[in-house]
């Protein structure tokens, strides 16, 4: 079973926690007169997964993609790390507007347990800056095995590489969430780093749901049931986000997966429409009817 997902998604209470009090201090912190930047897109953008979503005839599944959306989760990151000339490809095809959000490879993530890690994390750092204005933020993902015990290996990796790229971590186990302080002495850490917290939306982990933003940036992973509630869940983010925007967030970056991938475009698209139409956004979204 996918890491999140649930046999019965009807069974869930899927209601948005309150915010955190924190954040909402935080972001007054940081409210500045800007508008509010928004990247959402899918999490990959290979044909095999997205089958249908692509026209008959395309060549190029990245250079399609990025005329549709505006931004892309990187996940192919985290099974190979790319190199220099792969970044430099990747940014070729797609338009001035568009960034990528790289995953952190599970060479350092859970393989090394970001002990002496430097030289592969140094190696993913230079090749992913290569994409220039086009990087939007990296962000590691924690093994759900990686507890607060491992608090000072964490904390040196933060301190060592957040100022190299933009960062942001996602922390899985539970212990994280049902330790009060544990969690605070996280989110002091990553605060303090000005590193983004990473929101997790998933059927089976709603403690990963924290409402707790370090930075005035909020990055938010979307985990869909394929099941109808899946557009009400998204209806709730729009007026959450409404809330934040309201009190100085500067940044969203929200990334929809689907546990039948190949739906991850049209809640993405859903989710585009429904962001537009609320906050009188422009944000890109595919015009041609999907899955014809």
């Amino acid at each position: 079973m996918k890491f999140g997902s649930v046999d019965n998604p009807e069974t869930v209470d899927f209601t948005l926690p309150p915010t955190h009090p924190d954040t909402i201090t935080l972001l007054r912190k940081h409210k500045k007169d800007q508008g509010l930047e928004v990247f959402v897109g899918c999490a990959k953008w290979n044909k095999q997964d997205l089958k249908g979503f692509y026209p008959r005839g395309t060549k190029d599944e990245l250079t399609y993609y990025a005329t549709q959306f505006n931004s892309i989760e990187l996940n192919g990151t985290f099974y190979n790390s790319p190199d220099k000339q792969q970044v430099e490809t990747w940014k070729a095809k797609t338009p001035a507007d568009f960034k990528f959000f790289p995953k952190v490879p599970q060479t350092i993530s859970h393989y090394g347990r970001l002990l002496n890690v430097d030289e592969k994390m140094t190696a993913f750092c230079d090749a992913i800056v290569l994409f220039e204005e086009k990087l939007g933020m990296s962000f590691l993902q924690l093994h759900d095995n990686f507890k607060p015990k491992d608090f000072e290996r964490l904390a040196t990796f933060v301190k060592k590489f957040a100022g190299a790229v933009p960062l942001a971590v996602e922390v899985r186990n539970a212990e994280w969430f049902a330790d009060q302080a544990a969690r605070e002495k996280l989110y002091s850490l990553l605060e303090t780093e000005k590193v983004a917290n990473v929101m997790v939306d998933t059927a089976g982990r709603r403690d990963m749901l924290h409402m707790r933003l370090t930075t005035p940036t909020a990055f938010v992973r979307y985990v869909g049931a394929n099941h109808p509630t899946d557009k009400s869940r998204l209806d709730d983010w729009v007026g959450r986000i409404q809330e934040w925007r309201d009190a100085g967030l500067q940044s969203l970056y929200f990334f929809v997966h689907q546990n039948v991938e190949i739906e991850s475009p049209l809640l993405s698209t859903y989710f585009i429409e429904a962001l537009n139409n609320a906050l009188g956004l422009q944000i890109r979204s595919p015009q041609h009817q999907l899955f014809t």
